[in-house]
């Protein structure tokens, strides 16, 4: 019981410190990269050092680690377990009388810890971390960006619809402005303006050049107006709030936003439910790569790591380009977001057992 023991502990070691060595390199690497690329922005926009370290740098390693943490995973597990099978130590480890089954149990317990660590960096760091780097970038690196739809039509509570022709963000002015209230499916009230202006002092509305029709049964009222101040059941917020924003939800946060943008009736809202989902099934991932590396290293052939890596980093980049093709369906087409998230795991589980039971006994 000791030896085994020792050989989880012996196995898990070998796991995570490879990983952990691997993903530090290739964020250093990416962060090479990074700065190569962006250092004529950070002179030019005269971007503070003590920021670009440890506002920019620091909170753009959480992101990056989780983005690379299951292929680097399937890497590590390929590349450890390749030599413990070069090194006849698997042959060894069955010859003693450990099943195969029990030899996957130390792969298992590290793959849930990284998996568990991805889903805290998923929903509770990075989102805080992506909007102070996203920040950054806004204040040095690009410009922000500038809010370009037209023809804006959404319900921004129970029965109550607005429709813009269009919104300058600079000017905070929207053109062609109108607000219906719908009850029971009859119009009841619609307020129509040439132009309204979002005051971001007093944070009201100013609508212009307006009429509003009060309707009750068949008696109808009417009111015109040059200039006037109101409150309206909205703010540019509404709108006007970029898809790189996701980034920055919390599971909370974007569990609200969904429900926002459900409201609306927002085109959007497919991209929201596809973060939601792949923040969950992202992480999953890690535990089916490792299956996989497992099964497709665990046995010993000729050609050693270097085919066994190959052959790994290959599947890795089939699974991540599987994940990309089944998110733009999701998006752009009529597949569920749900099914776009999970789906790669699914079929690359059913290709894990299949290599799990053909792995040696």
């Amino acid at each position: 019981m000791n030896k085994v023991k020792q050989l989880d502990l012996y196995i898990i070691r070998k796991f995570l410190g490879t990983f952990f060595f691997a993903i530090t390199l290739i964020i250093l690497i990416v962060i090479v990269f990074d700065l190569s690329e962006k250092i004529d922005d950070f002179i030019e926009n005269q971007a503070p050092l003590g920021e670009i370290l440890f506002v920019y740098y620091i909170n753009f390693i959480p992101y990056f680690i989780n983005l690379f943490s299951p292929l680097f995973t399937f890497i590590a597990v390929i590349f450890f377990t390749s030599r413990l099978a070069f090194n006849t130590e698997i042959i060894a480890m069955l010859s003693a009388g450990i099943s195969f089954k029990r030899i996957l149990v130390p792969y298992i317990i590290s793959a849930i810890f990284l998996a568990m660590l991805s889903i805290y960096l998923s929903n509770v760091l990075i989102p805080g971390a992506n909007e102070k780097r996203l920040d950054f970038e806004n204040t040095y690196v690009r410009s922000p960006s500038r809010f370009r739809e037209r023809n804006i039509h959404m319900q921004v509570q129970p029965g109550v619809f607005i429709f813009m022709e269009s919104y300058n963000e600079r000017a905070n002015t929207g053109q062609r402005f109108t607000l219906e209230k719908i009850e029971q499916g009859e119009l009841k009230y619609k307020l129509s303006a040439g132009s309204v202006i979002w005051d971001t002092i007093n944070e009201h509305w100013r609508i212009r050049n307006y009429y509003i029709r009060k309707i009750d049964g068949i008696n109808e009222e009417l009111s015109f107006g040059r200039t006037k101040d109101t409150v309206l059941n909205f703010t540019p917020d509404n709108f006007m709030q970029s898809l790189r924003e996701i980034e920055t939800l919390n599971f909370r946060e974007l569990q609200e936003q969904i429900e926002m943008e459900r409201l609306k009736g927002s085109e959007h809202i497919n991209f929201y439910l596809v973060e939601k989902h792949q923040r969950i099934a992202f992480p999953f991932a890690t535990l089916v790569l490792t299956l996989i590396g497992v099964a497709m290293s665990a046995k010993k052939v000729r050609g050693g790591i270097g085919l066994h890596l190959g052959a790994g980093i290959s599947l890795s980049f089939a699974f991540i380009l599987f994940m990309q093709v089944s998110t733009t369906f999701a998006t752009n087409g009529n597949l569920s977001p749900a099914i776009a998230a999970w789906i790669p795991n699914i079929i690359f589980g059913i290709l894990g057992v299949y290599l799990l039971k053909k792995a040696p006994k």
